[in-house]
Parts: structure tokens; C-alpha cells; sequence
């Protein structure tokens, strides 16, 4: 036989694009329109349909609509013909729709006169059913709340662009009126269509060596030759037949198993403001319950309690429909998270809180307590993360972000992921490669022949729906999957949960293979210091949540001080929020970060009230003197742990001039020489008598570098960017700062000045470092460099809950991947008895190399802090003007020394005048034990719950004193429900921890 395969192959393609698909809706009649434009930002719905309804102008197709953010009531109304008789009416409604860009463009939502929500509009959705059948002579009215959201990331992306902030997007419409109409809906047609598109697509797929391609081919060539081009609908069941027996052909048994999950991932803020996301939310719910009234065997899942919470909010109507369907148990609650976070950066509380208020908010609306946690478009995995899975009583885990890892591929799709405490979780990486799946058969193929664990396991899981944006699942993916539930030539489709597939994938692979430690994203590594007053905003709050939390309680047990329960917990839904992937990370458009910084500093502002009053409680009434408070899980100048005390007198460091110029700071631990450029030349740890900065280097050493990564700029950093790089040594000045102890540099580089205050306080081996960057450079990054005469293999990054191990060499590509790395308040490197801490209060990006010198063949370890970068896009002012930083270099440290040092720089004392002695709550006798969250129950009970973990990698003993009466000690879980017996009242609490063991406790008061 003579090959036509591929004329067999063009000719599918132009006779489906051309006749077939616009045969779905043979007949058309045009509706009448008029718009309303709301002024300013958008109105509640019932005044949006009071305006359209009294005060639209007319508009016609063709015409211009929409400033950039703007939202417009369009109303259309029409009449169906009486020809249409019996027959399925459609409207379609296409706003300026580019298909290729759902969720990246305009959107609406369309109601009912009486404000009946309908179902949402998008690009890949723009139809909206009329009647099945109508009888003719039906009136339509119908609104749409159309949002005019501009096109950020267009066909040429990642080119800056003012249309991310409302006040400098102009107010230029954005879009065109396309299409209008009453259309009749020729059911066989289209189901043509999805029969023509599934074994067209699979047949693309299978091998041209392959029998069964040609079958498909051949059937596919019959229902061509059925098709009458003139009348389509006429001869659209004929052309089905000839398919039908193509379509009926079983799976082979070993076929791959899909579990396909209605899905629409929602970013809550990214291209679009955190006030377009609630709108999203809604128009995604309405189109899936919809969907799920239609389609009796389709399921949907919807992740984020804090989208939940905004339906409920703000569109009571789409959230009764979303109700039923839960209630039906096909909209299924996922995740058990507040929001789908970024894990590197949030803190050990901010983490686990992710979970306490997104299992809390399903539990309290629908009674459901998700195992599984969802979390597919996150940038990486923090190695501390499944023990607090574990701890929040879930435990599986799905993402398929690793996908994108750009060096390595990642061995496994089904595994156990190991924590840096032994912990275990269940994680499901789907291997088709996307959080978007729209049922191709290219997807379907790609998902088969890339799952790695062929011949122990055959399930994995499909999210399916368009996503980013929102928009969901269509009935064409719906449709596809229906044929694809038992096809010969393709992995098998069935609609499932998440937890019915996961009891499938952990029934089939009782034993799959195991993950330790973290899971590294091979791209946008830039995360971790795009945009740092977001992150400085982070991390300012989550310390002044864990200070007002722990005075508030201290004040509530000690002096009756009412507990703000409601306000701390509106507060730290709001900083959980900010967490989310998209904002934290600093990959937002500059509209979020905006409103992100206005944000934090109304949560500083009603933190440090709280603070502020609670201390107040406790000082006692002003009399001359001064009550020191400590924050920090470890004594302080004689303060003890949560506890205040009367402050004393200090002492001060020494300053004298240098001799080659310059200045010596010494406060008998330390001696710290900078040279007449500003620059740490020695910092010398006098006990242990050794050198910290490697012979020949400068430490506090700014560099910057060139910094245009081939894509993704606010994301990625990527590796040629070390290819050039201008050490800043020139000093406008380097003179005696205005503390005892301190020295004041100033510096100028392009556009940009930093000012440092070099501070070396009394009684510490610590050298303060303050940073002041007026930052105006574009497409840079700035580092502070560290060069250390340390030889280290690994060092130390902390994490939550504990700290993860890196290598400094780069022996495989797996650890030269990882030449951009997250910290939280510190980073050490050391000997087996020295070692050196770099401490931070608000930055997250380094890296640590290592290199062997000439002269002595001595080994340098170089740790750089990244400070500032100067991206264009999203946001084409990323990080202009003024940025305050805090670090500390820490000369002889320990792993615990980095733990005390790294607290003692994020919760600085506080002084409040009384004359009171405060003693803690709570207090452990073992420093490796660190405490981080003290606070009353959240039941309202009056409990103190009390968190803590083993901080060093090692096991510990410890005694938890409670000083106040307590009737029990219940082991409790994030949540703060009992997991175990409880420990008797009246009697310190014996603990025994593994290393970075996460504990919590709930200390029911003595009545």
C-alpha cells in the first residue's frame, strides 16, 4: 500500500479547522449591547447590575472597550427565532478573546437579571447555554461583569511594561468587542469534533510504525470521505459511525492509569492584583459547578482556604452553589493550606500556621481534614517541610514544579520524601509535566512514557483545567477523558480525588523509592531576593506575630490582659496570604509588591501596639526605671528566654585608628581591623586565637555584578552572571560612627549610595553590620562577600525547624545546580571546632564557594549574601530607592551560637519603663531546645500552647518548667489537638527529642 499517511494527516487538520468546528454552531443572530464602565476600582455586584440595567450606553462589535484594570457591565439581550424550535441555543460572548491566553487576559462573569450567577467567560469558554430545548420566541437578557485585565506576559514576554500598576497602566483600551450572538448548538457536530481531536492526537502519537496508528488513520480517512463540507451537521453522525468502531477498542491491560482532577490553579496574585484574584476565584467556581451539574462523573478540586474564604466573603451566591457541590462531594476542598506558599522562605511558625488556618477553615465549613497537601506550582521544597506535614496530620504531598528543573532530571514521580528530621511523606510528582493538562493526546503520551516507575507502578495523576489565571475545566476536556477511559493505544482516564488516587498509587507501591532532604528547584533561584521590602515585610512580621503572640499570652496569664484572639488571627491570615508563591518570592507585578509594602506596615503598626500594650501590662506602672524585655528563645544580658527583667549598665567596645589607616575595633573577644577603604581585612577571635578572613581577601565586601537572565527575570538568576563582576573598594568616606564601637562607611557606585555602620557590641563576638543601599541600577545584583579561612565540605543553612547541610564543592551537577541557595537567619560554615555564622534579619539569597590558594594551599570559603537586584520585569522598578539590612558576622560560632545569634538579630530587646520582673511562661533547661511559639489556645480555651524543637541536629534532653499552675501537659499537633496521654499538672515535663524534633505542647491551666 502507497504511504498517505501524512496527506491523511493535512487533511484532518484543515477540514477540522475550517469546516468542521465552525459547524458547532451552524446559525447565528446577533444580540443587542450596551456597557456600563464602572469608575475606579470594581463595585459590588447588585450596584453593578443596578447600573447596567439604568445606565448602559450602546456598544456594538468592533468597538473598543476597557482600560487596562478596568471592569465593564456589558448587558445583551435578543430574542431565540422561532425557527430554532427544538433545537439547542447558545450565546456566545467573546469579549476580545486571544485563545491562546486564558487567564492572562479580559474575563467576565455572567449573571442573571436577578444576579443568579451564570458561569464565568474566558478564552476557552465563551459560550453560555440559552435553552435544550428552546421552543422559540424566548427573550435573553443577560449581564456580564467583564474585567479588562491587560496582557502582561504577551508573545514576546518578559519585556518591561507599565500596565502593572493602575497608576501608571494609562487608560487605553485594551480590547474589542469580537462577538455577540445567539447561536443553535448542533450537538452531533460537535461531538464530532472531540471524536475527530482525541484519535487524531493519539494517533500523532503512537509510533508510524504502529498497526493501530493506521487504523486510527484509516477510520479517520472514512468519516473525512462521510462529511459533506455543505452541510456538515447533515452528515456528522454518518462520519461518526464510521469511528465508532476505532473509539471502542479497549486499553490494553498494561495500559498507564490516569486519575484526572478538575483543576484550575489560581494564582492569588501574580499578573493581577490580590482584588482581581477574588474575582477569579469566582468566575472559575461558578464555571465548575456549572460543569459539574452537566457532567455527572467529572469532580473539580480547589486548593487555598483563603480563595474559599473570599467566595464566601464577597460572592455569597457563587459560594451557595459551591456548598451543594461540596456537600454532593464532586468540588473537593484540597491542600490544607491557607494559601499555596513559597516553603523556602516562610518561617518554622509562618509554615506550620499555613496549615493550622487551612485545615482549620475546611474542617470548620465542610467537616474535611485534607491528608493531602497541594502544592504544584511552587518554586522548590524546603528540606524541613514533611515533619510539619506530618505534625498538621496530613501526609502526602503533590507538586510537579520539579519538573522544570533545568540541569537534573528528578528521578522519581512516586517516592517517599525524607525531612531533616526522618520524616516520611508520600509525594506524587505528575508525570505529565503540567498543573494545566487539557486532555491532549500529546499530554496523555507525554504522561505515559515519562512516568519513571514503569514495572511497580502505573498510576499517576493529571490536574486538568486551565490554570495560572483560573478558568478550569471545559466540557471539551470533560468529553476527551470520557473517550479516553478505556482507549486502545492510550494510557486509561478516570475522573478521581486526589485522596482515591493517592490510596491507589500507596496500595500499588508499598515500597517506592526515598528522597532525603530538600527538593531544589533548578530555576528561579532570583526568588529569594526579588523584591526586598516584600521580604523584609515578611520577615519583620512574622517576628513581631511571634512578640505579640508571646506577650499577649504572658500579660493574659500574669495581669488578665485580654488576648486578641480575633485581631491575631485576621493579622497572620493576611501575612500568610503575602506568603503565597507569587508575592513573597518578588515575581508580582509591581501593583501587588506596592500594596504588599502598605500592607506590612499596617500589620507592624497594629503588632507593635499589641506589643506595646501587653508590656505595658507587665512592666507595672512607670516609677524612673527601665524593664528589658526578651523575645528570644534564649537568655539575653541575664534576661531569661520570654521573660523581663530590670535593665542594667553596659559596657562598650574599644576604637582606636589603624595603623595603615583605617580603624581596630576590640572588645576584649574580638578584634576586628578595617582597613582606610572600609573594608574587614581581620577579625580575629582572640580566645581561640584565629583568623576569620581568609589571608589576602577583604570581607564585608560589596560586589556587584551584570545580572539579564536569558527569561523569567524576576525569577532567574542564572549561572553566567558570575562571569563579570566590580568589586566596590572605593569609600567616600570610612570614619568613627556615632555608637562606641562602630565605624561609618559611605559608598557611590553608579546610580547608588550605601552607607554601612560597622558596630562591634560589648561582651559579644559578633561584628553588627547595618546597610542602607539607595538603590538605582537596573538589571544588577548586589552581593556582600565573605571570605572565610574555613575548610568546609558542607555548611549550614537554617531552615524551618531546624537546619539543611549543603556541599560547598560542586562534584556532580546536582550540587553546581545549586549555586543560589535560601537561608533563614543564618548561615555556617565551620571545622570540626570553629566555625563562622553569618546571621541576616530579612534577607534569604546566598551562595558558598570554595576555592584552595596559591601561597599556603589553604582552603577559603566564600559565603555571599545576595542583597538587591534590579529586574524589569514584571515589575520594571523592582527594588528603586531606599533599603535598610542587617547582618552579623559571628567569628567561632557553633550550630547553637548561629541559632541564639540569628534570633538575638530578628527579635531585638525591647525597653518599656516599670520596675516589674517578668518571669517566663515556660522555661527549658537544654539551649538546643528552642522554643518558637508561645500563645494561648486557639479554641478560646485560656491554654497555653507551647512549640518548640531540637535546633542542633542532635539528640537532647530537656525539663520544660511551667511557671504558672497547670492541671496537664497534652502532646498536641498543629492544630493543638491531643495526640497523646498527658503529662500529670504540677511537675516539670521530662523530654527526650530526636534531632529537630518539632514538638507542642498544650498546658491546660490550673482552674
Amino acid at each position: 500500500m502507497h504511504d498517505d499517511r501524512t496527506l491523511v494527516e493535512a487533511r484532518l487538520k484543515r477540514v477540522l479547522e475550517e469546516r468542521v468546528r465552525p459547524a458547532v454552531h451552524p446559525e447565528s443572530v446577533p444580540l443587542e449591547v450596551a456597557v456600563w464602565t464602572a469608575p475606579g476600582e470594581p463595585v459590588p455586584v447588585a450596584e453593578g447590575l443596578a447600573a447596567a440595567s439604568g445606565a448602559s450606553a450602546p456598544i456594538a462589535v468592533g468597538d473598543l472597550w476597557g482600560a487596562p484594570w478596568g471592569t465593564s457591565w456589558f448587558t445583551v439581550t435578543g430574542t431565540v427565532p422561532e425557527r430554532w424550535a427544538g433545537r439547542t441555543v447558545e450565546a456566545i460572548l467573546d469579549l476580545g478573546f486571544d485563545e491562546n491566553m486564558p487567564g492572562f487576559q479580559c474575563e467576565g462573569l455572567v449573571y442573571r437579571p436577578d444576579g443568579t450567577p451564570v458561569k464565568g467567560l474566558n478564552p476557552r469558554n465563551q459560550w453560555v447555554r440559552v435553552g435544550a430545548p428552546v421552543e422559540g420566541g424566548e427573550e435573553v437578557r443577560l449581564h456580564v461583569e467583564a474585567a479588562s485585565n491587560p496582557v502582561i506576559l504577551d508573545y514576546h514576554p518578559f519585556l518591561p511594561t507599565k500596565l502593572g500598576d493602575r497608576e501608571t497602566a494609562g487608560t487605553t483600551p485594551q480590547y474589542r468587542l469580537a462577538r455577540m450572538d445567539l447561536a443553535v448548538f448542533d450537538e452531533a457536530v460537535w461531538q464530532l469534533v472531540i471524536d475527530l481531536e482525541v484519535l487524531g492526537e493519539l494517533m500523532m502519537e503512537l509510533p508510524v510504525e504502529s498497526a493501530r496508528r493506521y487504523e486510527l488513520l484509516r477510520a479517520i480517512g472514512r468519516a473525512l470521505d462521510a462529511i459533506d463540507l455543505q452541510d456538515v451537521g447533515g452528515t456528522a453522525e454518518a462520519a461518526r459511525a464510521e469511528l465508532a468502531g476505532v473509539l471502542s477498542a479497549p486499553a490494553v491491560p498494561s495500559a498507564h492509569r490516569i486519575s484526572a482532577v478538575g483543576h484550575a490553579h489560581i494564582d492569588s496574585a501574580w499578573l493581577w492584583p490580590l482584588r482581581e484574584t477574588v474575582r477569579k476565584v469566582a468566575r472559575t467556581a461558578s464555571n465548575m459547578t456549572a460543569l459539574l451539574r452537566d457532567e455527572p462523573d467529572f469532580v473539580f478540586v480547589m486548593s487555598q482556604a483563603q480563595q474559599w474564604a473570599w467566595i464566601k466573603e464577597h460572592r455569597p451566591e457563587v459560594w451557595a452553589e459551591v456548598t451543594k457541590a461540596v456537600a454532593a462531594g464532586r468540588f473537593v476542598p484540597t491542600g490544607g493550606m491557607w494559601v499555596e506558599s513559597d516553603t523556602n522562605m516562610p518561617g518554622s511558625e509562618a509554615m506550620a500556621r499555613q496549615f493550622v488556618h487551612g485545615k482549620r477553615f475546611f474542617i470548620d465549613e465542610f467537616g474535611v481534614d485534607n491528608d493531602e497537601v497541594w502544592l504544584p506550582d511552587t518554586f522548590g521544597f524546603a528540606a524541613g517541610l514533611p515533619q510539619i506535614i506530618k505534625a498538621a496530620g496530613s501526609r502526602r504531598l503533590l507538586t510537579q514544579k520539579i519538573s522544570w528543573s533545568r540541569t537534573n532530571t528528578f528521578p522519581h514521580h512516586t517516592f517517599l520524601w525524607e525531612g531533616i528530621d526522618g520524616t516520611r511523606i508520600f509525594t506524587h510528582f505528575p508525570p505529565v509535566d503540567t498543573y494545566n493538562c487539557s486532555m491532549s493526546g500529546r499530554e496523555i503520551a507525554h504522561a505515559a512514557a515519562n512516568f519513571k516507575d514503569k514495572g511497580v507502578a502505573r498510576h499517576s495523576l493529571a490536574p486538568t483545567g486551565w490554570g495560572d489565571g483560573g478558568g478550569g475545566t471545559t466540557r471539551e476536556m470533560v468529553a476527551k477523558a470520557a473517550r479516553l477511559r478505556d482507549l486502545e493505544g492510550s494510557a486509561t482516564v478516570t475522573w478521581e480525588t486526589p485522596s482515591a488516587f493517592f490510596d491507589k498509587a500507596e496500595a500499588e507501591y508499598p515500597h517506592p523509592p526515598v528522597w532525603a532532604g530538600e527538593l531544589y528547584l533548578e530555576l528561579h533561584r532570583a526568588t529569594l531576593t526579588s523584591q526586598a521590602r516584600t521580604k523584609r515585610g515578611n520577615r519583620r512580621s512574622e517576628s513581631l506575630l511571634r512578640e505579640a503572640e508571646l506577650w499577649a499570652a504572658t500579660a493574659a496569664v500574669r495581669a488578665g490582659f485580654s488576648y486578641p484572639y480575633a485581631q491575631l488571627d485576621r493579622i497572620w491570615k493576611t501575612v500568610l496570604l503575602h506568603q503565597f508563591h507569587d508575592i513573597l518570592p518578588g515575581s508580582s507585578i509591581a501593583w501587588v509588591h506596592r500594596e504588599a509594602e502598605r500592607t506590612y506596615a499596617a500589620v507592624a503598626e497594629e503588632l507593635e501596639s499589641i506589643i506595646d500594650a501587653a508590656q505595658r501590662a507587665l512592666a507595672g506602672p512607670p516609677s524612673g526605671g527601665v524593664v528589658v524585655f526578651n523575645s528570644a528563645p534564649h537568655t539575653r544580658a541575664a534576661v531569661p528566654a520570654g521573660g523581663a527583667a530590670r535593665a542594667d549598665g553596659s559596657g562598650a567596645s574599644g576604637r582606636t585608628a589603624r595603623e595603615d589607616g583605617g580603624h581596630v575595633l576590640d572588645n576584649g573577644l574580638l578584634r576586628v581591623e578595617i582597613d582606610g577603604r572600609g573594608l574587614v581585612v581581620s577579625a580575629f577571635d582572640l580566645a581561640a586565637e584565629r583568623e576569620t578572613v581568609a589571608p589576602g581577601q577583604t570581607a564585608n565586601l560589596l560586589q556587584i555584578h551584570p545580572d539579564f537572565p536569558n527569561m523569567w527575570d524576576a525569577w532567574d538568576v542564572d549561572e553566567f552572571y558570575r562571569n563579570t563582576v566590580t568589586d566596590l573598594v572605593e569609600a567616600e568616606e570610612v570614619a568613627p560612627g556615632d555608637e562606641p564601637g562602630s565605624v561609618r562607611v559611605v559608598r557611590s557606585f553608579g546610580a547608588s549610595t550605601v552607607t554601612q555602620v560597622l558596630t562591634l557590641p560589648s561582651g559579644a563576638k559578633r561584628l553588627d553590620i547595618r546597610t542602607e543601599v539607595d538603590w538605582h541600577e537596573t538589571e544588577k545584583f548586589l552581593k556582600l562577600a565573605f571570605p572565610l579561612d574555613v575548610h568546609a565540605e558542607r555548611y549550614a543553612s537554617e531552615s524551618q525547624y531546624g537546619h539543611v547541610y549543603r556541599p560547598t564543592h560542586t562534584n556532580t551537577s546536582w550540587e553546581a545546580a545549586k549555586f543560589e541557595a535560601c537561608n533563614h537567619r543564618f548561615v555556617h560554615v565551620g571545622e570540626p571546632d570553629w566555625g563562622v555564622a553569618l546571621v541576616n534579619d530579612a534577607t534569604y539569597g546566598h551562595d558558598v564557594t570554595r576555592t584552595v590558594r596559591a601561597g599556603d594551599s589553604g582552603t577559603t570559603t566564600t559565603v555571599r549574601i545576595s542583597l538587591l537586584r534590579a529586574p524589569r520585569f514584571p515589575d520594571p522598578e523592582t527594588d528603586q530607592g531606599l533599603h535598610r539590612f542587617h547582618h552579623a558576622l559571628v567569628p567561632g560560632a557553633t550550630i547553637g551560637d548561629a541559632v541564639r545569634e540569628g534570633h538575638f538579630a530578628n527579635l531585638p530587646e525591647r525597653r518599656v519603663p516599670g520596675d516589674a520582673e517578668v518571669a517566663p511562661l515556660v522555661t527549658l533547661d537544654n539551649d538546643a531546645v528552642v522554643v518558637t511559639a508561645v500563645k494561648l489556645a486557639d479554641d478560646e480555651s485560656g491554654d497555653v500552647i507551647v512549640r518548640f524543637h531540637e535546633s542542633r541536629g542532635a539528640r537532647a534532653r530537656a525539663t520544660l518548667t511551667p511557671n504558672f499552675p497547670i492541671s496537664a501537659a497534652i502532646p498536641a499537633d498543629l492544630l493543638e489537638r491531643p495526640l497523646a496521654d498527658p503529662h500529670p499538672g504540677g511537675e516539670p515535663v521530662s523530654l527526650r527529642l530526636r534531632p529537630f524534633e518539632l514538638v507542642t505542647l498544650r498546658l491546660v491551666r490550673g482552674r
